[in-house]
């Protein structure tokens, strides 16, 4: 077996795995039986603290390189932030955010 039938296999693979977790809780919770109240607890909360441990994780080093790339990382964090804010397009405030970013570090150097 090649390693280009090997790949399409896996990626095939991944898809139908990824496609079946994203429908099961469709499947499960049809008709008339409803999702426990923890799982919605769970899923009005559960994005927010998602949010913050990533940003958290993106800006753990701003400390250590500030004027290097730390002060484009906050900046690019803000306006992913307020781009949210002002749209509330997660899509467009994550396109915004990282084409700040990628603008700022190449006209620092």
């Amino acid at each position: 077996m090649t390693g280009s039938i090997k790949a399409i296999i896996m990626i095939v693979t991944a898809g139908a795995i990824t496609l079946g977790l994203r429908a099961f809780p469709f499947l499960v919770f049809r008709g008339e039986r409803q999702m426990p109240q923890k799982l919605k607890e769970l899923g009005d909360v559960l994005p927010a603290a998602i949010m913050a441990v990533l940003i958290i994780y993106c800006l753990k080093d701003v400390s250590t390189d500030f004027l290097g790339t730390g002060l484009w990382q906050v900046i690019a964090a803000l306006v992913t932030a307020v781009s949210y804010k002002w749209k509330h397009s997660t899509f467009l405030s994550i396109v915004l955010g990282t084409a700040c970013y990628m603008i700022l570090i190449r006209l620092a150097v």
